[in-house]
């Protein structure tokens, strides 16, 4: 099970109130939101391995040299993230808690969330659970392999379980074809603009037509007297929308070889220091949550 630990917190962080706080009196909901969830996600789904998957770089060199506009909108004025000032301070207590848990954390530097679990899912002899709330993963999905993702649109008590029929389903177009299908429909909350007028049911005819973003360019540079879905609006569109897909698939595609070192991930029998989780518990007003994970995970009543 590979968590995209920022899309969790987030998630905890709003789907939390506020006044869930700490001793000190300073907010810990996205903190005991992430340790809770976790927690469930262990006994509902018994994973054999779990990685909680980090952000080193949310906004990528590589990805903002091809697309300056990627994520462009998320950027603070003095730079970073734009992140809410009450969750901000909670995100090096959970990397604290996870580490005294023995929970396994990896990122990888100048690499998303996203690559992390591509590569490591890619790694992977047996099946493998991304739980997520970004469809950007959906491209990962794999029926051979048994890579899915565990979407939680409606809460992680409302999972919606995302295979290749389910892509299929929900856009009408191929398992695999996630990626492709993004980089004309493109992603306001990233910052990708799309194909100007392509909308997801033109972008998926498209893609059932002529196979891949690739098989539609040859198309587009080929096309003489235009005929749906590729009509004489469409091909003008793709046309002008030349540079951006040029650069965009680079942007949309998960990297799945990160040099990343080996990751076990096997689901610790015990805490790996007790004693500064109790410490951590204690402080942040943690130990309902901690009790909770360490049920889950089988630990030691003591």
């Amino acid at each position: 099970m590979l968590l995209d630990a920022a899309s969790l917190y987030y998630r905890a962080f709003y789907g939390v109130p506020t006044t869930v706080t700490g001793p000190h009196g300073r907010p810990v909901n996205a903190v005991r939101g992430f340790l809770d969830m976790t927690a469930r996600l262990v006994v509902a789904h018994a994973p054999a391995r779990l990685v909680a998957c980090w952000d080193d770089d949310w906004r990528p060199a590589f990805r903002v040299a091809a697309l300056p506009t990627y994520k462009a909108h998320r950027v603070a004025p003095a730079g970073g993230e734009e992140t809410p000032e009450e969750l901000a301070p909670q995100v090096p207590v959970l990397v604290d808690v996870l580490a005294a848990a023995g929970l396994a954390r990896v990122g990888a530097p100048g690499y998303e969330a996203d690559d992390v679990i591509g590569t490591l899912a890619t790694r992977a002899r047996g099946p493998v659970d991304v739980v997520t709330g970004d469809r950007d993963l959906f491209q990962l999905v794999d029926d051979e392999r048994g890579v899915r993702v565990l979407y939680t649109a409606r809460g992680i008590n409302d999972l919606e379980f995302v295979d290749e029929a389910a892509v299929a389903a929900r856009y009408g177009i191929p398992g695999r074809s996630y990626a492709d299908f993004a980089v004309l429909r493109g992603d306001p909350s990233d910052g990708l603009p799309g194909v100007s007028g392509v909308g997801a049911k033109t972008a998926a005819a498209l893609i059932n037509e002529f196979g891949s973003l690739a098989g539609i360019r040859t198309a587009v540079a080929r096309t003489v007297v235009p005929r749906a879905p590729l009509t004489a609006a469409v091909l003008k569109k793709l046309q002008a929308a030349g540079d951006y897909l040029d650069a965009a698939p680079e942007v949309v595609a998960v990297v799945t070889g990160i040099d990343l070192p080996p990751v076990d991930g096997a689901l610790p029998r015990h805490p790996a220091d007790p004693d500064a989780l109790a410490a951590l518990a204690a402080e942040h007003g943690l130990e309902s949550s901690v009790r909770r994970l360490g049920a889950a995970l089988g630990w030691p009543q003591d």
